[in-house]
């Protein structure tokens, strides 16, 4: 019976099964990508972002036409409209503060229930049931999860810049575009990173509702939290009272800024402060006498994109430590249950 089986598939009909194996996470992704961009809950979050960005590039462009005499004489003029926060409010309200802000709940929506809501609702044996690997399932929902994050960050960006160059009538130089790209990557880096560990945890818990909670809570651990925790932290480890040495304080402020960097939220800050704001020379605390010695002026891209460097590297290998967890633990699931 064997045989009469393989003697009635034809040499084209083995091709295309293995053309469809072959590709079988690209036609994933195409299904997820698609039942994304028709879903109420991705109107609503680049309804969210797109609202509150051009709220923030229009306070900037404001701030900046209101000191247009002094501001001339700026030569990262155009870039501060995407740094600078309306008057008397916290930096989190410029336009890469909301970012880092709003970015991860993108990569937490498209990833909390990645997997979770097929198994719950008893589709995975289904799709699996397709000539298609199981690694393509995963595979596919997190590429077009990182698809959807990039259009979605890349749209914004093109809305925002155009609308700083309607308003204050200057366009961005060569430097400054290189700039804007690299700081688009690092926001599509971070907000992959949640992405990641949405889908791990949609593959760690069987309920939607449990995997979105986790990634939740852990988003406000890290977003709200983390900075007053590592302050704490380093008084514990480090005090510094009130007649502390010099040294004392030196070393309190390096162990709270190391800790701070154990959060995702502080690596894309510092990216993006360094990639936006050219006159920025260093990340680390500066000593007096190395304020002293140092010559002001704005650094190249490259010089740049030298101090980010390290901070990059970390978002980007936090995405693939994440992602491999979550392949790793799906392949060892039984999922035909």
């Amino acid at each position: 019976m064997t045989e009469t089986a393989t003697a009635t598939t034809s040499p084209e009909e083995t091709s295309r099964h293995g053309e469809v194996f072959r590709r079988g996470w690209a036609l994933v992704a195409r299904k997820e990508i698609a039942d994304t961009l028709r879903s109420v809950r991705f109107f609503l979050i680049v309804a969210v972002i797109t609202i509150a960005s051009v709220a923030s590039i229009q306070a900037a462009a404001s701030t900046i036409r209101d000191a247009a005499q002094g501001a001339q004489e700026d030569p990262a003029l155009f870039l501060r409209l995407f740094t600078l926060a309306p008057e008397d409010m916290p930096s989190v309200f410029s336009f890469f503060g909301l970012v880092g802000l709003l970015a991860p709940l993108l990569g937490i929506a498209f990833g909390f229930d990645a997997i979770s809501s097929e198994r719950s609702q008893g589709t995975l044996p289904r799709i699996l049931s397709h000539p298609v690997h199981r690694d393509d399932v995963i595979n596919g929902k997190f590429a077009a999860g990182l698809a959807v994050i990039a259009l979605t960050l890349a749209a914004t960006m093109a809305l925002v810049t155009g609308m700083g160059m309607w308003r204050l009538g200057i366009t961005p130089d060569a430097g400054q575009i290189a700039r804007l790209i690299a700081y688009l990557f690092v926001a599509v880096v971070y907000a992959g990173a949640w992405l990641a560990f949405a889908i791990l945890c949609s593959v760690i818990f069987e309920r939607a509702a449990s995997s979105a909670l986790t990634t939740i809570v852990v988003w406000l651990l890290f977003t709200i939290f983390w900075q007053l925790l590592a302050g704490l932290a380093a008084d514990r480890i480090a005090p510094a009272s009130e007649d502390a040495t010099f040294q004392e304080q030196l070393r309190n402020v390096r162990l709270e800024l190391t800790i701070n960097r154990f959060s995702p939220q502080t690596l894309y800050e510092e990216a993006s402060t360094a990639l936006l704001a050219p006159d920025v020379r260093s990340l680390d605390v500066l000593l007096p006498e190395q304020v002293d010695r140092a010559v002001f002026g704005q650094l190249s891209f490259t010089q740049s994109l030298l101090i980010v460097w390290t901070q990059i590297s970390v978002l980007v290998g936090l995405i693939l430590g994440l992602f491999a967890y979550a392949y790793s633990l799906f392949l060892r699931q039984e999922v035909r249950a």
